[in-house]
């Protein structure tokens, strides 16, 4: 059975920056990287907001980048999903199917998956015209028209954000009003840039595809009232319906709040089991940016060298 000083479940900007620390710290982590490895970046096209690359990089080549330089000081990258784990004592235990690996500290960082509307012709065109993240690619769409899905808070905050740069954003809501807050209902509805699509759903994305380049050109919405489907022409659609911490591996096990988002201690990434630490979105619902995520990954790794080093493993 492999054993490991330092095991970081996830990757991303927030797994992969938590063992980028832990291997200059030379406790020679192990990174399962699972499903979708580089995390949610991987599937951004231009990412223009994180510090230091002035003319924007892919977010793909983002993650090779940290991924590169986190195995220059030690660690080591695993393509492999956990499937089980077992916290009840030390060491603590991780399976992949039935390999168990044994970690002193582990480090959750399986992030947040944004919830998708389930089309198929909507992955086709996400990067490019469909989005989850106003505040990441909102820049990318000014003086055009876009659109928001959803009725809740999350909707009305990407729709009030995105106003900032497009011509108009129109909230497409399955019902006659939103489920919204009071405060952020009025803010909508005295938005001059904001319009209403009621009773309305997005039934298919629909654009062109040019020497390997996707460009969105408009939905196809159907009225549930009446069943009757048209072409609604926008350069965008951004999806407002929220997002899903990946959690399942660890609910009854790690403290979680109603939404399934792990709840550190304090400001540390301390969980409440020993030697289990947790950064990133899967433990942030409020920010969810990479800087931040990778921020609370060189947190993680910190507070778990130093628990380490309280335990007597260097």
């Amino acid at each position: 059975m492999e054993h490991r000083k330092i095991i970081v479940i996830g990757s991303g900007p927030a797994g992969l920056t938590a063992a980028l620390y832990s291997a200059r710290a030379n406790l020679k982590p192990l990174v399962f990287e699972g499903l979708q490895p580089g995390g949610q970046l991987t599937i951004t096209t231009d990412v223009e907001n994180f510090p230091g690359f002035p003319e924007g990089i892919q977010g793909p080549k983002l993650m090779d980048e940290i991924r590169i330089q986190a195995h220059r000081f030690g660690a080591e990258s695993k393509f492999e999903v956990v499937t089980k784990i077992d916290f009840s004592s030390h060491p603590l235990r991780i399976y992949v199917g039935e390999t168990a690996y044994t970690a002193d500290a582990v480090i959750v960082s399986t992030g947040a998956s944004a919830k998708l509307l389930g089309l198929e012709s909507e992955s086709v065109f996400l990067g490019y015209g469909v989005s989850a993240c106003a505040t990441c690619d909102g820049f990318f769409f000014k003086g055009m028209d876009v659109a928001v899905v959803g009725g809740g808070d999350t909707a009305i905050e990407e729709a009030t954000f995105l106003t900032k740069f497009a011509s108009k954003v129109t909230i497409i809501h399955r019902r006659e009003e939103l489920r919204a807050s009071k405060i952020m209902r009025e803010r909508a509805e005295k938005n001059p840039k904001i319009e209403f699509l009621w009773n309305s759903i997005v039934v298919d994305v629909a654009g062109t595809e040019k020497d390997g380049i996707r460009k969105m050109t408009h939905l196809v919405v159907e009225n549930v009232k009446t069943g009757v489907r048209s072409d609604f022409p926008v350069g965008g659609l951004f999806l407002g319906i929220g997002h899903r911490p990946n959690t399942e591996l660890f609910k009854g096990i790690l403290d979680m709040d109603e939404n399934g988002y792990i709840i550190p201690k304090g400001r540390s990434s301390y969980t409440n089991v020993e030697g289990v630490f947790a950064c990133g979105d899967v433990q942030d619902h409020v920010y969810r940016q990479a800087i931040t995520a990778a921020g609370s990954g060189c947190a993680a790794a910190i507070d778990a060298e130093r628990w380490l080093a309280a335990q007597g493993i260097e």
